[in-house]
């Protein structure tokens, strides 16, 4: 140390330092601790089946826990909006629906609490899903027409249960009562499983359920299922018509879907982790049997697919929406 004042020594260290700060940070590896994927529904029905087969199967590709969080309220709103102001590291995700990625906009118009494009990075595709008209077996109704024919004896009389006002299954009724000019009493629950519940109870005469959400039940011979509304017949149930098939329905479609989405601002790294993990996890065999029983078709996409498709589906349903003139706020 001769010769080195102490000055000096001091000027090296601060240089040293200065060096050392202008290093990178060594990151942990994405993903290094528990994932969330937030439901906008209360649990048992289709879209928190979906999440927790997903998130089982997600978390083997990740390996790392992934926990299903049920947030319900508002058609998926509450959940839509928590997951928007959540920090956007990849480790809150949203299981979107048609309703919260689709209809929603049009129906909120000032008690949104979220933007579906500009809130939201898309990360995936997950499931498309057919809705199931479904009645309670001691109505006594064994086709649409028993319904249609029941309805207009029973004007105001008979009532439909469905997930939430504004949901698909209350816009499927909407439209239904429309195209067969029927009145008829509209009964929103929180949440799909509840909905079907109604129709098994009684409360409720008959619903339009997702598949997944109701195909147990139909072939426990507690719920009868009358029509799909996919313009095919599902494999699960194919001696089910589909609902566009019958005289004064043609055209009849609504098809649901489920999708994971990230907060805007997600590292775009993240969502391709992500990304590549959801497609591996969906063209597991395992999870497509599970799926598929459930009566979901399993579904890849890429972020930008899933974004082009998230603009087109906002569109479709403002048309509907206008159609049926609900109103929510």
């Amino acid at each position: 140390m001769r010769g080195i004042s102490r000055k000096g020594i001091a000027i090296a260290t601060i240089a040293l330092a200065g060096v050392v700060a202008q290093l990178p940070v060594a990151q942990a590896a994405y993903p290094d601790q528990p994932i969330r994927i937030v439901v906008g529904y209360a649990a048992g029905g289709t879209t928190d089946i979906l999440a927790r087969v997903l998130g089982e199967q997600l978390g083997k590709e990740l390996k790392q826990s992934v926990i299903i969080e049920n947030k319900p309220g508002a058609a998926g709103n509450i959940a839509a909006s928590y997951v928007q102001g959540s920090t956007p590291d990849g480790y809150t995700l949203f299981m979107a629906t048609v309703a919260s990625h689709g209809i929603n906009p049009s129906l909120y118009k000032r008690t949104l609490g979220y933007d579906p494009i500009k809130g939201f990075e898309p990360v995936a595709m997950v499931a498309s899903i057919p809705l199931l008209l479904i009645a309670n077996p001691t109505l006594s109704v064994k086709s649409v027409d028993d319904l249609v024919a029941l309805a207009k004896s029973k004007p105001g009389q008979l009532n439909y249960s469905s997930s939430g006002n504004g949901s698909p299954v209350h816009l499927a009724g909407a439209m239904f009562a429309q195209q067969a000019d029927l009145d008829l009493v509209h009964v929103p629950y929180r949440g799909g499983a509840m909905a079907n519940t109604a129709v098994m109870s009684g409360e409720a005469q008959f619903s339009f359920a997702t598949l997944p959400g109701a195909i147990s039940q139909v072939r426990a011979n507690n719920l009868t299922a009358l029509a799909v509304t996919t313009p095919e017949r599902s494999s699960q149930l194919p001696d089910v018509p589909a609902l566009g098939e019958l005289d004064g329905f043609k055209g009849f479609d609504i098809n649901t879907w489920n999708a994971l989405m990230a907060p805007t601002g997600t590292p775009q790294t993240v969502v391709e982790t992500l990304n590549a993990a959801v497609n591996k996890a969906m063209a597991s065999p395992a999870l497509r049997a599970h799926f598929e029983k459930e009566g979901a078709m399993p579904t890849q996409s890429t972020p930008a697919e899933l974004r082009d498709f998230i603009a087109s589906e906002i569109d479709r349903w403002a048309k509907v929406v206008s159609s049926v003139n609900i109103r929510v706020d």
